[in-house]
């Protein structure tokens, strides 16, 4: 509570010297055109007063109407350039105000965000390293019967498995950012792959119930891991927010106009409407970071949308019925092969 306050109180410094800085900035242009006009005003009554006192030594009283409209409008030109200056300077520091200010926001943002990403990616690290740990020194320590030892290595190897799955997505997000990873195509039987995925997954689940809705024989040109690791990153994190013991259904079907889709629905809290574009940003997480319930480091559902765009799809949350979020993915007609 006491880090948060002080979050909360830095930000707010920042805020208070910008707005100052800014403000300061707009009254010493306002002040800059203030004397200006004063000074213009002034420079008009001395010319005025020169006139007056040349105004027996003017011949005519057409001259002398001639030298006071060009003082009165040399007046008014100064007038004009002085306001006109002063817009165009007020514009310039408004304008360039608001994208320093929006570069200063993205940039606090980010930080947070990267921090809340390292308290996540810590906290996700040491778990499976603790329980493997523990697995293996139970081993060592104690001579358990065989059914008890080989489910203390079915615990390390998922365990482990996590591990890797969390050292795969923070290194694909690396490569994906700085574009360096290319997709290895090739034709897969993405049915099997689905169905081979779901078993393994519900193998090591334990606390949900994961039922397959797969359109047979179905066939996409795309890259094998990358498939993987998407319908991984789907069903983790409907794991991580339906109740326990609720179903997770992942469905493959073409939809209208030949187009195959695939569907991950839970029965979790569901996905408020203002979130359901900023869940897809890199390291962001719905709520506070230090109140949250919900194990992740907001890397999967970004990696999940840059593997869909890779091959050429979309991905949209929607309203599960009754309850819950159904991420949905379409690809075009062309990545459908069917055997």
């Amino acid at each position: 509570m006491k880090k948060l306050f002080r979050k909360m109180e830095g930000r707010s410094g920042i805020h208070f010297v910008y707005l100052f800085v800014l403000a300061y900035t707009i009254l010493a242009l306002v002040w800059w055109g203030v004397l200006l006009f004063n000074q213009s005003e002034q420079i008009t009554r001395f010319e005025l007063q020169n006139l007056m006192l040349r105004t027996d030594s003017i011949a005519h009283p057409v001259e002398f109407h001639q030298e006071l409209n060009r003082i009165k409008t040399t007046e008014e030109r100064r007038s004009v350039m002085f306001f006109g200056e002063g817009l165009i300077f007020l514009a310039i520091i408004l304008l360039g105000g608001f994208f320093v200010y929006r570069s200063i926001w993205k940039q606090m943002r980010l930080s947070q965000q990267q921090q809340n990403f390292m308290m996540a990616v810590t906290h996700e690290l040491k778990s499976p390293i603790a329980a493997a740990k523990l697995n293996l020194e139970t081993l060592r320590k104690h001579k358990l019967d065989e059914e008890k030892r080989l489910k203390l290595l079915d615990n390390t190897i998922r365990e482990t498995n996590r591990l890797d799955q969390l050292c795969n997505n923070i290194l694909l997000a690396s490569q994906m950012e700085g574009q360096r990873y290319q997709l290895f195509r090739e034709d897969i039987d993405f049915s099997a792959l689905l169905e081979t995925g779901i078993r393994e997954m519900q193998s090591r689940i334990s606390t949900h119930t994961i039922q397959a809705h797969i359109l047979p024989d179905v066939w996409v040109n795309g890259d094998k891991f990358m498939l993987q690791i998407l319908l991984s990153n789907l069903v983790e994190n409907a794991v991580k927010y339906a109740p326990r013991h609720t179903v997770i259904n992942v469905t493959l079907e073409e939809c209208s106009g030949s187009m195959l889709k695939l569907k991950v629905t839970d029965e979790g809290p569901g996905i408020p409407a203002d979130e359901r574009e900023r869940i897809f940003l890199k390291f962001y997480r719905i709520g506070n970071e230090n109140t949250r319930k919900a194990k992740g480091s907001g890397l999967g559902l970004f990696l999940s949308r840059k593997i869909v765009q890779q091959h050429g799809g979309t991905i949209v949350v929607k309203d599960n019925v009754p309850a819950g979020a159904s991420f949905e993915i379409t690809w075009p007609v062309y990545s459908i092969q069917r055997v």
